[in-house]
């Protein structure tokens, strides 16, 4: 029996998606025009499909789980469940104005045209804030809408506004933050539950290891009770006796947030040789 998963055939969370299920040591046959592929060491069929129709076919049960933008879940109010938020794939849905545009809160967008391709998210988000706007939708090219005046202003997906800038815009008003996320049909049998488990936490050791580093580093022994307070790395620091009297090596772990911070506590408590190496699996 294999678990069949939606994934992204083309755009910017198709990359992501499957360099995620290689590093969780699943193989893949992967190629511009290929939709569906089995995997050949976990029973795993990966579909190739349209961002948009994922939700969709994970809720008819087509697919029995789906990587898709959370984004476009919420806009097409599927009815599937997020059961992991997978952290790549980062992104805004914004509204953005006219660089000349003295905009100072929402009331500017009362009674303008907006375009956007994602009209339910806008028109919760305009009904929060009690405003009312003539929602245009337009499936791509939304930024250039201003600029041939057929809207005074746009919601569409930012990531660097390299784009808003481009087209003479300027971010207002941040309507969500999305990611990408891992969802389930609602009712599965025991057994894919049961793969569908191991896959999560093949993801959540990939995970892991992303957000943590392994260190090795030499301290004077009169410094150790210190550096154990900086290291509690996963239980406690692991601490070798080195060949020179009166010093130890110790390994540990540290999280990728706190790393800088960690080091240079180190440093002032006498570590040297201090060396940082990657972690590609974190099983715990």
């Amino acid at each position: 029996m294999n678990v069949k998963i939606a994934v992204q055939k083309s755009g910017r969370l198709y990359e992501d998606s499957v360099r995620l299920l290689k590093e969780c040591g699943i193989g893949l046959s992967v190629g511009p025009n290929k939709l569906k592929s089995e995997a050949d060491n976990f029973p795993l069929e990966v579909f190739f499909l349209r961002d948009d129709d994922i939700p969709q076919y994970v809720q008819d049960g087509v697919a029995d789980i789906g990587i898709v933008g959370e984004n476009v879940l919420l806009e097409t109010k599927n009815h599937t469940e997020v059961i992991e938020r997978l952290g790549f794939g980062k992104c805004k849905l914004s509204i953005a104005v006219t660089r000349s545009d003295d905009y100072t809160d929402t009331s500017f967008l009362q009674g303008k045209k907006i375009a956007t391709s994602y009209p339910n998210i806008l028109r919760n988000f305009l009904q929060s804030r009690g405003i009312e706007s003539d929602i245009h939708v337009i499936s791509g090219s939304v930024e250039i809408a201003p600029g041939i005046g057929l809207a005074d202003a746009v919601c569409d997906l930012v990531s660097s506004g390299s784009t808003l800038f481009m087209n003479g815009l300027k971010e207002t008003e941040i309507v969500m933050k999305s990611e990408a996320v891992l969802i389930r049909k609602p009712k599965l049998s025991e057994e894919k539950l049961a793969i569908i488990d191991k896959l999560l936490w093949r993801i959540r050791a990939v995970a892991k290891a992303k957000k943590n580093k392994y260190i090795i580093l030499n301290a004077p022994n009169n410094k150790l009770a210190e550096i154990y307070k900086i290291l509690p790395g996963m239980k406690s620091p692991t601490v070798v006796p080195l060949a020179i009297e009166g010093w130890s090596s110790i390994q540990s772990l540290i999280e990728e947030d706190d790393f800088w911070q960690i080091i240079d506590k180190l440093k002032d408590n006498g570590a040297e040789g201090i060396l940082v190496v990657p972690i590609e699996k974190m099983i715990i």
